[in-house]
C-alpha cells in the first residue's frame, strides 16, 4: 500500500464509533469455505496440506474467517468489531489483485435490524469523508425485497427455491427466467445427472455435508421436486413482474413509494415500510440510489446491500446484511449480521 498513514487514519476512524479491533487467523481449514461456497469455489483458493493431513487455505474472505471466530469463541452477545488484514484470492482476470488489503467492520448477533444497517452505513460514508472530502455515489439494494416478492407470486415452491437460490448467478438467472416463460420447468440436460446422483447419495452418510448441505437434506429437496407440479401456466406473466421489479432504480426517497406502486399494478399485497430504506437522500452533496437489481455479486448477502463510489467510479467500500451466514457455518440458531470492507486496493495508485 501507498501510504501506511492512510490506512491508520481509517482504523481510527472506524473505532471513534465504537469498534473493538480483533485479530483474524490468515490460515483456515479449506472444508469451512468448500461447504460454504460449493466446490466450485476450489479454484480461487491457495491451499495446501498440514502436517496431519488436513486441507488448509489462505483465507479467500475476511467476513468468513470473522463468523467463524465469533462461532468457535461462542460468543452469545453483540459485538461490534473491527479488524484489517489481507485476503488471499485467485483471479482469473490478470489485471486482477490475488491479494486484497481490506478493512472491515461488522456488528453481529444484534437484533436491531434498521439500527445496524444504518450504523454501517453511516460507518462507512463518515470513514471516508473523514479521510477525504468528496462526493460519493451510494447504492444500496435489498436482497430480502426479492424474496418476499418470490413469496407472494402464485410460483411452484421448486420455483421459488431455484429462483431465489440463484438471484446472485445473473446469467444462469435469465436463463431460468425464459425456462419460465416457456413452462420449460426441468433442464433436460441435468435430469439424467440427477437420476444418478440421487441413487448414489442414498447409500451413502446422510450427515455428509456437500456444498453446505447435509446429503439429508438434498435427498429432501429431489423429493419435493418430484411431489411439486411440473405445469406452471403463468410462467411468462411472473417471469415478465420478476424482468419489470429488477429494472426499478430511483432516488432512495423515491423507493418506497415507487415500490408500493409496483405491487398495487400487480395486485400483490405487499406494503413496504421504512425498514428497506436504512437511510434518506437528505444527505448533503451525495447521491443516493436504490436499486432492486443491485447486490447479487455474493451469495450470502440476505438484505440491505450498499457500494460507495467516488465520482470516477472507483468502488471505495462495499457491505451488506448476512443473516445466514453463521448458520451455513455451523451455528445451530440464526445469527443476524452486517458489515461492509473497504478495499485498501483501490486507494494504490
Amino acid at each position: 500500500m501507498k501510504s501506511k498513514k492512510l490506512s491508520e487514519n481509517i482504523l481510527k476512524a472506524v473505532k471513534s464509533r465504537g469498534y473493538k479491533y480483533i485479530e483474524l487467523d490468515a490460515v483456515i481449514g479449506a472444508d469451512q469455505i468448500i461447504q460454504r461456497s460449493g466446490e466450485n469455489f476450489r479454484q480461487y483458493m491457495f491451499s495446501f496440506q498440514d502436517q496431519n493431513g488436513n486441507e488448509m487455505c489462505l483465507r479467500p474472505d475476511l467476513t468468513i474467517v470473522s463468523c467463524l471466530r465469533y462461532l468457535k469463541n461462542k460468543s452469545k452477545t453483540k459485538e461490534k468489531i473491527f479488524y484489517s488484514g489481507q485476503a488471499f484470492r485467485k483471479i482469473k482476470d490478470q489485471g486482477g489483485k490475488i491479494i486484497r488489503n481490506q478493512i472491515g467492520y461488522e456488528i453481529i448477533g444484534s437484533i436491531n435490524t434498521r439500527q445496524d444497517d444504518n450504523e454501517i452505513l453511516q460507518t462507512s460514508i463518515k470513514t471516508i469523508q473523514k479521510i477525504k472530502k468528496t462526493k460519493l455515489k451510494i447504492e444500496i439494494g435489498n436482497i430480502k425485497l426479492f424474496n418476499l416478492l418470490l413469496d407472494k407470486l402464485k410460483l411452484p415452491k421448486r420455483w421459488r427455491l431455484r429462483l431465489s437460490r440463484h438471484f446472485w448467478r445473473e446469467k444462469y438467472f435469465e436463463s431460468l427466467l425464459k425456462r419460465l416463460e416457456t413452462n420449460s420447468d426441468i433442464d433436460p440436460i441435468a435430469v439424467e445427472f440427477d437420476k444418478k446422483r440421487y441413487s448414489k447419495m442414498k447409500s451413502e452418510n446422510l450427515n455428509q455435508i456437500i456444498g453446505g448441505r447435509k446429503i439429508s437434506e438434498i435427498l429432501s429437496r429431489f423429493n419435493s421436486k418430484i411431489k411439486d407440479p411440473r405445469k406452471y401456466a403463468e410462467g411468462r406473466k411472473t417471469a415478465s413482474i420478476i424482468r419489470e421489479y429488477l429494472k426499478i432504480s430511483c432516488p432512495i426517497n423515491l423507493a418506497r413509494k415507487k415500490l408500493n406502486n409496483f405491487f398495487f399494478k400487480h395486485k400483490i399485497k405487499i406494503d413496504l415500510k421504512d425498514e428497506f430504506f436504512p437511510i434518506k437522500s437528505t444527505m448533503k452533496k451525495n447521491k443516493v440510489m436504490f436499486s432492486t437489481n443491485f447486490g447479487r455479486e455474493l451469495e450470502y448477502y440476505t438484505g440491505m446491500v450498499f457500494n460507495i463510489k467516488n465520482q470516477s467510479n472507483i468502488n471505495l467500500i462495499q457491505g451488506g446484511r448476512y443473516d445466514n451466514l453463521l448458520s451455513n457455518l455451523g451455528s445451530k440458531i440464526k445469527i443476524p449480521a452486517v458489515g461492509a470492507a473497504i478495499n485498501l486496493n483501490f486507494y494504490d495508485n
